[in-house]
């Protein structure tokens, strides 16, 4: 059943991890400099398994942690209409306006996101780096990367273990590959 998850620790299931195995095989020869992951469960054994096929050791970073839900955080969508379904339609139709009863607004999430990106830039110049997160976070961010603001959150697809790739000169970030899930759809056909 879909639950608003956020930010809590969840392992990875069977399927979760033959998931990461094969994102971890699909980018396994590329020249990796560093993988960061949220400090969530689910993130950090998804890094751990991208990190045994590279070597390169995984570094936790607070700003890619998963969204906030704050009072929906457990819910179901079933459960959330029942208990602001305002608020509800609103995250459907106007996400960009919406903050979670105690918890975030996609704006926090771009605030701390886009600071976290803009620290390992020039780290990690002319460098391969990983970043794992989570759909949220992710669909923020790439909305930041192409200078949409979030009004365009729905608009932007992040498959569970989909790659994409940006590359960064300067300020300019370029779409190499967004939201490829070839790896995960092959598992399934198995």
């Amino acid at each position: 059943m879909e639950k608003y998850r956020g930010r809590t620790h969840l392992a990875l299931n069977e399927t979760g991890r033959r998931q990461a195995e094969a994102v971890a095989l699909s980018i396994k020869d590329l020249p990796i400099a560093a993988i960061y992951t949220s400090p969530l469960k689910r993130a950090v054994e998804t890094a751990n398994i991208l990190s045994k096929y590279n070597g390169v050791p995984v570094q936790i970073l607070g700003g890619l942690i998963d969204i906030d839900y704050g009072g929906w955080q457990g819910l179901s969508p079933k459960e959330v209409v029942k208990q602001d379904s305002e608020l509800y339609t609103k995250w459907l139709e106007r996400p960009h306006e919406v903050r979670f009863p105690d918890g975030e607004s996609l704006g926090d999430i771009r605030s701390r996101v886009v600071a976290t990106v803009e620290e390992l830039v020039p780290k990690h110049n002319n460098e391969t780096v990983i970043l794992v997160s989570h759909k949220v976070v992710g669909q923020v961010l790439i909305c930041a990367l192409l200078s949409l603001d979030d009004s365009h959150f729905w608009q932007i697809n992040q498959d569970v273990g989909s790659i994409s790739i940006f590359e960064i000169k300067d300020t300019m970030a370029t779409i190499i590959l967004l939201n490829d899930n070839c790896h995960i759809k092959s598992l399934a056909a198995r």
